[in-house]
Protein backbone atom coordinates (compact mmCIF):
# COMPACT_ATOMS: atom_id res chain seq x y z
CA UNK A 1 0.00 0.00 0.00
CA UNK A 2 1.72 3.62 -1.17
CA UNK A 3 0.76 6.69 1.87
CA UNK A 4 0.70 9.28 0.55
CA UNK A 5 0.17 11.87 3.48
CA UNK A 6 2.31 14.82 1.29
CA UNK A 7 -0.89 15.32 -0.54
CA UNK A 8 -2.51 16.86 3.26
CA UNK A 9 0.71 18.53 4.34
CA UNK A 10 1.94 20.18 1.38
CA UNK A 11 -1.33 21.99 0.69
CA UNK A 12 -1.99 25.33 2.61
CA UNK A 13 -5.55 25.10 1.79
CA UNK A 14 -6.27 21.36 3.83
CA UNK A 15 -3.74 22.59 6.40
CA UNK A 16 -5.56 25.48 7.04
CA UNK A 17 -8.91 23.41 7.08
CA UNK A 18 -7.55 20.84 9.55
CA UNK A 19 -6.47 23.52 12.01
CA UNK A 20 -9.83 25.64 11.87
CA UNK A 21 -12.14 22.39 12.22
CA UNK A 22 -9.87 21.63 14.83
CA UNK A 23 -9.73 24.83 16.44
CA UNK A 24 -14.39 25.18 16.26
CA UNK A 25 -14.35 21.39 17.06
CA UNK A 26 -12.98 22.52 20.62
CA UNK A 27 -14.21 25.88 20.63
CA UNK A 28 -17.60 23.77 20.77
CA UNK A 29 -17.09 21.05 23.11
CA UNK A 30 -14.99 23.63 25.55
CA UNK A 31 -18.06 26.18 25.59
CA UNK A 32 -20.82 23.14 25.13
CA UNK A 33 -18.97 21.85 28.34
CA UNK A 34 -18.84 24.95 30.64
CA UNK A 35 -22.32 26.09 29.74
CA UNK A 36 -23.67 22.09 30.29
CA UNK A 37 -21.80 21.80 33.87
CA UNK A 38 -23.59 25.04 34.64
CA UNK A 39 -27.21 23.94 33.79
CA UNK A 40 -26.18 20.53 35.38
CA UNK A 41 -25.79 22.15 38.25
CA UNK A 42 -29.24 23.47 38.53
CA UNK A 43 -30.71 20.34 37.00
CA UNK A 44 -28.88 18.42 40.17
CA UNK A 45 -29.82 21.05 42.69
CA UNK A 46 -33.47 21.03 42.14
CA UNK A 47 -33.13 17.15 42.91
CA UNK A 48 -31.08 17.60 45.49
CA UNK A 49 -33.54 19.94 47.42
CA UNK A 50 -36.82 18.15 45.82
CA UNK A 51 -38.15 21.02 44.69
CA UNK A 52 -41.95 20.54 43.97
CA UNK A 53 -42.94 19.65 40.59
CA UNK A 54 -39.23 21.13 39.41
CA UNK A 55 -37.53 17.96 40.70
CA UNK A 56 -39.65 15.59 38.33
CA UNK A 57 -39.04 17.76 35.53
CA UNK A 58 -35.19 17.60 36.02
CA UNK A 59 -35.54 13.88 36.30
CA UNK A 60 -37.45 13.33 33.06
CA UNK A 61 -35.32 15.86 31.40
CA UNK A 62 -32.15 14.05 31.99
CA UNK A 63 -33.76 10.47 31.58
CA UNK A 64 -35.01 12.13 28.06
CA UNK A 65 -31.07 13.28 27.24
CA UNK A 66 -29.17 10.31 28.48
CA UNK A 67 -31.69 7.89 26.29
CA UNK A 68 -31.75 9.86 22.99
CA UNK A 69 -28.58 9.81 20.46
CA UNK A 70 -26.72 13.00 20.09
CA UNK A 71 -27.25 12.80 16.42
CA UNK A 72 -31.10 13.00 17.11
CA UNK A 73 -30.90 15.95 19.53
CA UNK A 74 -28.39 17.70 16.94
CA UNK A 75 -30.91 17.70 14.55
CA UNK A 76 -33.66 18.47 16.77
CA UNK A 77 -32.11 21.67 17.79
CA UNK A 78 -30.79 22.24 14.23
CA UNK A 79 -33.97 21.69 12.22
CA UNK A 80 -37.30 20.96 14.21
CA UNK A 81 -37.44 23.54 17.36
CA UNK A 82 -36.32 26.47 15.09
CA UNK A 83 -40.09 25.14 12.78
CA UNK A 84 -41.61 25.09 16.13
CA UNK A 85 -40.54 28.61 17.53
CA UNK A 86 -39.32 30.33 15.00
CA UNK A 87 -35.78 31.23 15.32
CA UNK A 88 -32.94 31.19 12.68
CA UNK A 89 -28.89 31.19 14.26
CA UNK A 90 -25.95 29.73 12.51
CA UNK A 91 -25.19 26.04 12.51
CA UNK A 92 -22.55 26.57 14.74
CA UNK A 93 -25.20 28.17 17.49
CA UNK A 94 -27.42 25.21 16.92
CA UNK A 95 -24.57 22.48 17.65
CA UNK A 96 -23.51 24.64 21.16
CA UNK A 97 -27.08 24.58 22.15
CA UNK A 98 -27.49 20.42 21.06
CA UNK A 99 -23.71 19.84 22.63
CA UNK A 100 -24.99 21.99 25.80
CA UNK A 101 -28.15 19.99 26.03
CA UNK A 102 -26.74 16.79 25.88
CA UNK A 103 -23.44 17.71 28.40
CA UNK A 104 -25.74 18.88 30.98
CA UNK A 105 -27.66 15.66 31.05
CA UNK A 106 -25.04 13.30 31.46
CA UNK A 107 -23.23 15.97 33.97
CA UNK A 108 -26.24 16.45 36.27
CA UNK A 109 -25.98 12.13 37.13
CA UNK A 110 -22.56 12.40 37.77
CA UNK A 111 -23.07 15.78 39.93
CA UNK A 112 -26.12 13.56 41.93
CA UNK A 113 -23.99 10.95 42.81
CA UNK A 114 -21.62 13.17 44.05
CA UNK A 115 -24.14 14.26 46.83
CA UNK A 116 -24.96 11.21 47.42
CA UNK A 117 -20.68 10.48 48.12
CA UNK A 118 -20.93 13.41 50.49
CA UNK A 119 -20.55 12.16 54.24
CA UNK A 120 -23.67 12.32 56.03
CA UNK A 121 -21.58 13.25 59.37
CA UNK A 122 -20.97 16.06 57.96
CA UNK A 123 -24.16 17.43 56.50
CA UNK A 124 -25.48 16.30 59.83
CA UNK A 125 -23.29 18.53 61.88
CA UNK A 126 -24.05 21.34 60.11
CA UNK A 127 -27.44 21.37 60.10
CA UNK A 128 -26.90 20.63 64.07
CA UNK A 129 -25.12 24.53 63.88
CA UNK A 130 -27.65 26.12 62.19
CA UNK A 131 -26.42 26.62 58.99
CA UNK A 132 -29.00 26.80 56.24
CA UNK A 133 -29.64 23.96 53.76
CA UNK A 134 -28.57 26.35 50.78
CA UNK A 135 -25.25 27.39 52.63
CA UNK A 136 -24.71 24.34 53.54
CA UNK A 137 -25.25 22.44 49.77
CA UNK A 138 -23.46 26.01 48.28
CA UNK A 139 -20.26 25.93 50.91
CA UNK A 140 -19.86 21.76 51.69
CA UNK A 141 -22.00 19.51 49.80
CA UNK A 142 -21.35 21.32 46.23
CA UNK A 143 -17.80 21.44 46.55
CA UNK A 144 -17.08 18.23 47.81
CA UNK A 145 -19.50 16.59 45.26
CA UNK A 146 -17.17 18.33 42.72
CA UNK A 147 -14.10 17.00 44.22
CA UNK A 148 -15.51 13.43 44.51
CA UNK A 149 -16.43 13.47 41.02
CA UNK A 150 -14.00 15.27 39.02
CA UNK A 151 -12.23 12.32 37.32
CA UNK A 152 -15.92 10.89 36.14
CA UNK A 153 -16.72 14.45 35.13
CA UNK A 154 -13.44 14.89 33.37
CA UNK A 155 -13.59 11.03 31.98
CA UNK A 156 -17.11 12.11 30.71
CA UNK A 157 -16.23 15.17 28.88
CA UNK A 158 -13.33 13.59 26.59
CA UNK A 159 -15.67 11.11 25.89
CA UNK A 160 -18.42 13.70 24.55
CA UNK A 161 -15.68 15.48 22.85
CA UNK A 162 -14.79 12.77 20.87
CA UNK A 163 -18.60 12.26 19.58
CA UNK A 164 -19.07 15.98 18.63
CA UNK A 165 -17.65 14.84 15.34
CA UNK A 166 -21.75 14.16 14.04
CA UNK A 167 -22.11 17.73 14.13
CA UNK A 168 -20.91 18.14 10.19
CA UNK A 169 -24.00 16.55 9.64
CA UNK A 170 -25.81 19.79 9.90
CA UNK A 171 -23.09 21.44 7.95
CA UNK A 172 -20.65 22.79 10.71
CA UNK A 173 -16.93 22.99 9.53
CA UNK A 174 -15.34 21.39 12.30
CA UNK A 175 -12.39 18.63 12.09
CA UNK A 176 -14.68 15.95 10.79
CA UNK A 177 -16.11 18.32 8.09
CA UNK A 178 -12.36 19.21 7.19
CA UNK A 179 -11.36 15.41 6.98
CA UNK A 180 -14.31 14.90 4.46
CA UNK A 181 -13.53 17.68 2.15
CA UNK A 182 -10.13 16.63 1.99
CA UNK A 183 -10.96 12.87 1.66
CA UNK A 184 -13.31 14.13 -1.42
CA UNK A 185 -10.75 16.29 -3.34
CA UNK A 186 -8.02 13.59 -2.57
CA UNK A 187 -9.63 10.19 -2.14
CA UNK A 188 -6.69 9.05 -0.29
CA UNK A 189 -9.26 7.88 3.04
CA UNK A 190 -6.41 5.70 5.12
CA UNK A 191 -4.39 8.93 5.41
CA UNK A 192 -6.91 11.68 5.46
CA UNK A 193 -8.37 9.20 8.72
CA UNK A 194 -5.66 8.39 10.20
CA UNK A 195 -4.50 12.05 10.46
CA UNK A 196 -7.78 12.84 11.89
CA UNK A 197 -6.98 10.05 14.32
CA UNK A 198 -4.48 11.76 15.62
CA UNK A 199 -5.50 15.07 15.69
CA UNK A 200 -8.18 13.83 17.55
CA UNK A 201 -5.71 11.92 20.51
CA UNK A 202 -3.99 15.26 20.73
CA UNK A 203 -6.96 17.52 21.57
CA UNK A 204 -8.46 15.02 24.05
CA UNK A 205 -4.80 14.67 25.65
CA UNK A 206 -4.79 18.40 26.30
CA UNK A 207 -8.11 18.84 27.60
CA UNK A 208 -7.09 16.22 30.10
CA UNK A 209 -4.23 17.72 30.94
CA UNK A 210 -5.69 20.94 30.86
CA UNK A 211 -8.28 19.70 33.31
CA UNK A 212 -6.21 18.18 35.39
CA UNK A 213 -4.48 20.89 36.05
CA UNK A 214 -7.28 22.71 36.58
CA UNK A 215 -8.23 20.41 39.23
CA UNK A 216 -5.38 20.75 41.46
CA UNK A 217 -5.72 24.44 41.02
CA UNK A 218 -9.11 24.55 42.24
CA UNK A 219 -8.94 21.65 44.92
CA UNK A 220 -5.64 22.45 46.90
CA UNK A 221 -7.47 21.66 49.86
CA UNK A 222 -8.57 18.07 49.06
CA UNK A 223 -4.81 18.43 48.57
CA UNK A 224 -3.50 19.15 51.62
CA UNK A 225 -5.25 16.32 53.83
Amino acid sequence: MEFRFFEIYRSQEYMGLLAEGAALSSALAFGGGILGFLLAAVLSSLRYFEVPGLRHFATAYVEVIRNTPLIVQLFFFAFGLPLLVGYSWPFWAHALLALTINFSGYFSEILRAGYAAVPTGQVEAAMALGVKKITLFRKIVFPQAVAAMYSSLNSQFIFLFLTTGVIAEIGVTDLTSAGLFIDSRTFRSFEVFITLTVIYILLALSFKALLNGAYYQMFQWKRAR
